[in-house]
C-alpha cells in the first residue's frame, strides 16, 4: 500500500503523492515565543517530527519549514514586563525551545523563518489583497481582511458564514466592516515598545506605522520559503480555525492558487478531560516533564498515539510507557544488534509500513516492535535485533545503548552495585543464602532490581 494522508480539507484519507516527484514541501505553524514550551507544543513538534522522519524513510527528500511567531500582543507583554527587548526576550525563548525539543530528540526543521525577518512579503501580501479588493483600511489604522469578499471562506472548518456570523458577540468595532473581519496590519500604539513598530513606508507601501497581523505571517512565510502551492500544511487542530482558514483565504485570494493540498492536524493533549494550555494553567513544561521522566519515554509515549487522536496526560501514562519501553530494551540487551538496511519484503517490515502508510499509524506500528521484541526474546539473533532497532529508528526510538537506558537513574552509582553483586556471588557461592537474599533486598529498596540469568547476574533500575 503507498502512502495515505488524512486530509483535513476534504475529511478524508486520499493518497499522497508530492507535487514535485520525490520531493515533500511542508510547512507546519510552529511557535509563538514567549515562554518554556509545555508538553502540548512537544506534542505537535513530535507528530510532525515522525511525518517528516517517515516521509524520508519512504524515500522522498523533504523540506520541512516550521515557523516561529516572535512578534506579537503575547510577546509585547512579556518583554515590558521583563524590561527586555523584544528580541532579546524570543532569542532566549527560542535556544530554549531547541534545547528542550532537542532531548526528546525531534529533528530540526529544514528552515525556521522568524516572523520579524519577513515583514516586507507581509507587506506585499497586504498589496495583493488590497489590489483584490479583498483588504480595507479601517478608521483605526488597521488593515483588514474583507471575510464575505472570499467566496471559499469556511472550506476548512465547515462552517458557514452565516453560522459564524450567528456566534459571533463582538460587536463591529475598531473601524472593520464586519465582525468576522480579521486584521492584516495592526497600527501601532503609543503604550507599545518602538522595537514593536515597523515603518511600512520604508518597505514601500502606505499602511502606516505597525505590525502585522498574526495569520498574514504564516502565509507569507509559507509561500516565500516554499511556493504559492506546496504539498502539506499542518499544525495543531486549535489552529484549523480561524489561524488556518484565514491563511487560506489570505494566500488564495492573492493568489488565486491552492495553499497546500493537504491539511494535516493533530489532536491535543489533555488534562482532567480539558485541553492543557497556559491559559487554562494547566500545563507541564517539556522541562517539568523530563525532570521525572528520561527523555525517550517521553518520546514514546507522545508517539505511541495516533497524532489525530487526543492524547491525555498524567504520571500513570508516563510510567506505563516507560514500562512498556523497557521491555523493548530488555529485547534488546539480549544480543548485540546487527546494522543493516531494511529489508521492506521481510513480514514484520512489510508490517510496519503498512501501519505507517496508513495515515502515520504509529500504535499499530509501535504493535510491530514489541511482536518483533518476543521474536528477539526467541531467537535471540542478530538480524532480527538489527531489524527492531532499524524500525524504531522510523520513530525516533530505539537507538541508545540498551544497558544505558535500563539502568538510567539508578541512586547508587555502577562501581558500587558491581560490588555488591561480587559480595552476593561469594555469598551464593558459600551458600550464604540469607546474605545472598539480604543484599538483593537492599539494592531493591534502593530502586535497583537485580536480574540472574546462565550469564550471570546484571542489573535495571527501578523507575
Amino acid at each position: 500500500m503507498s502512502l495515505r494522508i488524512f486530509n483535513s480539507l476534504t475529511r478524508e484519507q486520499e493518497p499522497f503523492s508530492p507535487l514535485e516527484a520525490g520531493h515533500v514541501r511542508m510547512y507546519v505553524c510552529g511557535m509563538t515565543i514567549y515562554d518554556l514550551c509545555h508538553i502540548g507544543h512537544a506534542r505537535m513538534m513530535m507528530a510532525f517530527d515522525v511525518v517528516q522522519r517517515w516521509l524520508k524513510s519512504s524515500g522522498y527528500r523533504v523540506t520541512y519549514v516550521r515557523n516561529i511567531t516572535d512578534i506579537d500582543d503575547k510577546i509585547i507583554r512579556r518583554a515590558v514586563e521583563r524590561g527586555i527587548t523584544i528580541r532579546a526576550l524570543t532569542d532566549e525563548m527560542i535556544a530554549a525551545m531547541h534545547h528542550d525539543i532537542s532531548l526528546l530528540g525531534i529533528e530540526p526543521p529544514s528552515l525556521e523563518p522568524r516572523a520579524t525577518e519577513y515583514v516586507r512579503p507581509m507587506l506585499d501580501l497586504i498589496g495583493q489583497l488590497e489590489a483584490r479588493g479583498l483588504a480595507y483600511k479601517s478608521s483605526s489604522g488597521d488593515v483588514n481582511y474583507s471575510v464575505r469578499k472570499f467566496p471559499g471562506y469556511g472550506k476548512l472548518s465547515g462552517k458557514s458564514l452565516d453560522e459564524l456570523r450567528a456566534g459571533e458577540r463582538v460587536a463591529v468595532q475598531d473601524g472593520k466592516d464586519d465582525p468576522l473581519d480579521f486584521v492584516l496590519w495592526k497600527a501601532a500604539k503609543e503604550s507599545e515598545p518602538q522595537d514593536a513598530k515597523w515603518d511600512s513606508k520604508a518597505l514601500g507601501h502606505d499602511y502606516g506605522v505597525g505590525r502585522p497581523g498574526w495569520h498574514i505571517e504564516c502565509s507569507a512565510m509559507s509561500c516565500k520559503t516554499l511556493g504559492e502551492t506546496f504539498d502539506i500544511h499542518g499544525g495543531g487542530a486549535d489552529l484549523q480555525f480561524p489561524h488556518h482558514e484565514n491563511e487560506i483565504a489570505q494566500s488564495e485570494g492573492a493568489t488565486g492558487k491552492p495553499l497546500a493540498r493537504f491539511w494535516v492536524h493533530n489532536g491535543f493533549v489533555r488534562v482532567d478531560n480539558e485541553k492543557m494550555s497556559k491559559s487554562l494553567g494547566n500545563f507541564f513544561t517539556i522541562r517539568d516533564v523530563l525532570a521525572k521522566y528520561q527523555r525517550e519515554t517521553v518520546r514514546f509515549f507522545l508517539v505511541r498515539t495516533h497524532y489525530r487522536t487526543a492524547l491525555n496526560y498524567s504520571d500513570v501514562h508516563l510510567n506505563d510507557a516507560h514500562s512498556a519501553l523497557k521491555r523493548l530494551y530488555t529485547a534488546l540487551s539480549l544480543v548485540p544488534a546487527s546494522d543493516l538496511a531494511i529489508d521492506w519484503s521481510d513480514p514484520f517490515a512489510a508490517r510496519f509500513k503498512s501501519a505507517m502508510d496508513d495515515d502515520f499509524g504509529t500504535p499499530e506500528a509501535i504493535a510491530v516492535l514489541f511482536d518483533l521484541a518476543s521474536e528477539l526474546n526467541r531467537t535471540r539473533t542478530v538480524e532480527v535485533a538489527g531489524l527492531l532497532k532499524a524500525l524504531g529508528a522510523c520513530l525516533g526510538l530505539l537507538q541508545d545503548d540498551p544497558k544505558a537506558f535500563l539502568q538510567a537513574g539508578a541512586a547508587l552509582d555502577e562501581a558500587a552495585i558491581a560490588q555488591q553483586i561480587v559480595q552476593r556471588a561469594a555469598a551464593k557461592g558459600a551458600k550464604n543464602f540469607a546474605e545472598a537474599d539480604r543484599i538483593r533486598q537492599e539494592l531493591l529498596a534502593q530502586g535497583i532490581v537485580l536480574k540472574d540469568s546462565a550469564a550471570g547476574t546484571s542489573w535495571e533500575a527501578i523507575q
